[in-house]
């Protein structure tokens, strides 16, 4: 299927039908991970309407790129029963042969490199230093391939075994420096309110407002901002790129902020940032319930006991060979985590929504396939290429997600995205083009009802889609749904 994220001009006019009508009230916080069978939007397809009377709905909502929009028309059932049965079929044998590999990769790598690459056998320090910032490369990919399959864990749909499924993910994440239970739940949030630009957990973007306060403009401005620099760009996404992950971990940077809503009371007073109280360590965080606090204790456990491991390995053998058999390696994983997860919900073609238009359907659409090669496909465990799926049933097992992938299309048909021009050189060119196509998001300046609560990006840089020109007296009245 053809990709829809490319850039057309003029701006191309599809047909709405009548089975583009969501009901509001559908759009309440269950979801299909509660009720498996459940559908966030179960109103018959037959008897919505007329085509004026969707349309009239929403309005004329038109994406970063100029091309009109339309909300999804299909239920999680229909996704589901799209999907053929032995696909949800998990191993637990076959995962584990999938650690195995990694593992083996990854020890593999260090004998190798430490029996051959030395001074005795490749007396010229430059090559020497050029093998080994290889070593650090692949180590990183063979990492992240490694942090994908526990990923698989937390999402149960390594095995069907929990208790298997929680082993192997605790082990592998806390390798990894990464905190197992406490991101699987953080994690799992994330896939229940997608798209929620009130409730989701990872990358949600700026507001018109929010990137005004960050640029130091009024909001009505932000049509008249001159480009941003391009060497601002690059600083903005090495920042991103070295210290997302940990900022996420540490001030859950990229997350939603509205804490005091946190049911048990847990988030009053607290907001992200520094200090803020709200974090992956401490079992306090509004991002968990009182039932999970032991949790995150054993989270961070692991993380103890690798960074003990570690320690004890800079004492014996030296921290600059710590810094590049382990520390640089680490730094690639985060590297690819940040880029994979941006650029998995960041694109000029997608939505995001407030509390009074999103539904879970309408979330888990707002999501795109991309294509990275034998490096995303075998390496990777297809996380890049099948995320669209993943949102929609995340407990079926990636070397079985192609297969669904191609059953779902057929249901989204129009809704369905993906980018895959350029293969892997694709990947790495659209982490620049969607940070200077994507900076902030806002609704449609056309958009009506319900319309006014789906939001697409825009930008400062006079690339596709203008940003609304305000007034000083209506700037505030423009965007209050997300006030």
């Amino acid at each position: 299927m053809a990709s829809t994220a490319r850039p057309q001009n003029p701006v191309v006019k599809r047909t709405i039908t009548a089975d583009s009508a969501v009901s509001i009230a559908s759009s309440a916080t269950a979801s299909p991970f509660d009720s498996p069978a459940g559908s966030a939007s179960s109103t018959s397809l037959s008897s919505l309407g007329s085509v004026e009377e969707v349309k009239s709905k929403h309005g004329k909502l038109i994406d970063t790129y100029g091309n009109e929009f339309e909300v999804p028309d299909y239920t999680i059932k229909d996704i589901r029963d799209a999907i053929p049965a032995h696909c949800f079929k998990r191993s637990g044998a076959k995962g584990l042969l999938y650690v195995a590999r990694d593992v083996a990769s990854l020890a593999a790598t260090f004998y190798l490199f430490n029996r051959f690459v030395t001074p005795e056998n490749i007396p010229s320090t430059g090559l020497r230093a050029a093998l080994w910032a290889g070593y650090t490369f692949v180590q990183g990919l063979f990492g992240t391939g490694l942090w994908v399959l526990a990923h698989e864990c937390g999402h149960q749909s390594f095995s069907p075994s929990k208790v298997l499924n929680d082993t192997v993910g605790f082990f592998c994440h806390s390798a990894l420096l990464v905190p197992y239970f406490s991101w699987k739940i953080s994690h799992g949030k994330h896939h229940k309110a997608t798209g929620n630009m009130e409730r989701d957990m990872v990358f949600v973007p700026k507001t018109r407002e929010e990137y005004a306060s960050r640029v130091g403009k009024f909001v009505h401005e932000l049509h008249e901002l001159t480009e941003e620099t391009p060497i601002a760009t690059a600083l903005h996404m090495v920042g991103q790129q070295l210290a997302g992950w940990p900022l996420y971990l540490f001030n859950n940077v990229t997350g939603h902020n509205n804490h005091e809503r946190q049911s048990e009371g847990k988030g009053k007073g607290k907001r992200n940032g520094w200090f803020g109280g709200v974090n992956h360590f401490n079992p306090s965080s509004p991002l968990y319930e009182k039932k999970d606090e032991h949790l995150i204790l054993l989270s961070d456990l692991g993380l103890g006991l690798t960074l003990t491991a570690l320690a004890y390995v800079g004492r014996n053998f030296g921290w600059t060979n710590l810094l590049v058999w382990y520390g640089i390696p680490y730094l690639w994983v985060n590297h690819w985590l940040v880029a994979i997860t941006y650029l998995q919900h960041t694109d000029p073609t997608l939505p995001h929504y407030d509390s009074t238009a999103w539904t879970y359907t309408r979330g888990a659409a707002a999501t795109i396939d991309r294509e990275f090669g034998f490096i995303g496909r075998t390496l990777l465990h297809g996380i890049i290429e099948t995320h669209v799926l993943h949102h929609y049933v995340s407990t079926i097992p990636f070397y079985n997600a192609d297969e669904a992938s191609e059953a779902i299309k057929k249901v989204m048909g129009k809704h369905y995205r993906s980018d895959t021009r350029g293969g892997s050189l694709g990947f790495i060119k659209a982490m620049w083009s969607s940070a200077r196509w994507c900076q902030w998001v806002e609704p449609s300046k056309d958009a009506e009802g319900e319309g006014k609560g789906v939001y697409f990006f825009r930008n400062r840089n006079g690339l596709g889609t203008a940003p609304m020109k305000l007034s000083p007296k209506g700037a505030k009245m423009e965007i209050g749904a997300d006030e």
